[in-house]
Formats: structure tokens, C-alpha cells, sequence
């Protein structure tokens, strides 16, 4: 599968990933795989996607197509409700034209989109779900077979001096180590956070 971690940290968010595919028993490394960074960008959001490797195709295909703009679908990944409601609005295109299996297990309360990400932005760090469940999260995350691993690898840094993209580099060289499912090289990529202005400054400007 993937080991992907995000690191929010000292004004700055990080997200980084593992480089292997694989296909069963058969694996699929950076020497062979001439598009092996998992981290898909759009505009100043990046995205880590696990699961299935058609995911990423599709994505990059999604936010390139002039089809986004014709179902006047925003992509928005500004905040928890905002990305919420992008994958809502992804998620019927998903199913007319990229043939999107929507079903998962019988007793779910609603269909999958089938996607699990990881998304870095100067909004801060959040992850999607595949029944598009979104968290925001306040230190750091991990998904993928090698997440475990990950977030206990983070975890054990966090309070340490580190920056963001250091403490993600231990969370993907863990995965990487110990789940056969994850190698390295890792890739990773750095944005600074959007300054918060408080409702004190707010007040005082609308004086």
C-alpha cells in the first residue's frame, strides 16, 4: 500500500510519502517507476492518496479536465467543510465518467468514493475518507499500511527540536522500515501556514 504522513509544526505543514507500488506479491520501485512521487499537486494544495494506483490517475485527470468547471464543482480545500464538500461534488463525476465502483460494504450509510488522502495546504494539514469523512488534525497524521508505524515514530519526536518536513522524514523512514509494503526514497514538500488574524485585529480594522 503507501506509507503517507502530514506535520503541522512551527507555522509550517509538511506532507511526505513513501515511492513503492506494488501488485500483489510483485513490487514496483523508484529504479522501475518513472512517476513513483505518490504527492499529487493542485494549485497550493498537496495531496497524498492511498489505495488503489488508479487513484492518482484519476485526480490529476479531475483537476486538469474542463469537466470540474462544466458541473461548476470548486475545488476547495480550504477548510474541513470546504473539502467535505468538493469530494461531494467529485463524487458523481467520479461515477459518470471515470466509472467510479461506488459500492463497498452492504450496511454502509452511504457510498464510497473509494479514496483515502492526506491534504497539506496553507490551511492546515486534513484527511479525507472514503465515505468522504473529513478530519482536520492539529500535530500530525499517517495513513497507509505503514501508518502505524508512522504516528508511533512521530509521536516519539514531536516535542523534539525538529521542523515539520524532519519529523515527516522519521514518520515515512518508520513505515519504510518496518511495512513491506513501503520503501523509500520518500518525497516531501513544505508550505508555509496562512497567517490567522484575530477578531481583536478584525475589530480594530473595521473601526
Amino acid at each position: 500500500m503507501s506509507t503517507v504522513v502530514v506535520v503541522k509544526k512551527a507555522g509550517k505543514v509538511c506532507i511526505a510519502a513513501d515511492s513503492l507500488t506494488s501488485f500483489g506479491d510483485l513490487k514496483l520501485n523508484s529504479n522501475y517507476d518513472a512517476a513513483h512521487d505518490k504527492i499529487l499537486r493542485h494549485d497550493e494544495n498537496y495531496l497524498g492518496i492511498v489505495g488503489s494506483a488508479a487513484h492518482q490517475l484519476v485526480m490529476e485527470s479531475v483537476f486538469a479536465s474542463k469537466r470540474v468547471a462544466e458541473r461548476k464543482t470548486d475545488i476547495d480545500f480550504s477548510s474541513r467543510l470546504a473539502i467535505f464538500e468538493t469530494f461531494r461534488g467529485l463524487h458523481p463525476l467520479l461515477k459518470e465518467k471515470y466509472f467510479l465502483n461506488a459500492k463497498d460494504e452492504d450496511d454502509d450509510p452511504y457510498e464510497s468514493t473509494q479514496i483515502d488522502a492526506l491534504i497539506a495546504n496553507p490551511f492546515g494539514i486534513f484527511g479525507v475518507h472514503s465515505l468522504r469523512e473529513v478530519t482536520e488534525y492539529k500535530k500530525f497524521w499517517a495513513i497507509g499500511s505503514g501508518a502505524e508505524y508512522a504516528l508511533g515514530a512521530m509521536f516519539a519526536v514531536y516535542d523534539k527540536k525538529m521542523s515539520a518536513r524532519e519529523i515527516a522524514q522519521v514518520g515515512v523512514a518508520a513505515g519504510a522500515e518496518f511495512n513491506n509494503a513501503s520503501s523509500m526514497p520518500l518525497s516531501s514538500y513544505v508550505v508555509a501556514l496562512q497567517a490567522v488574524k484575530s477578531k481583536k485585529s478584525k475589530a480594530k480594522k473595521a473601526r
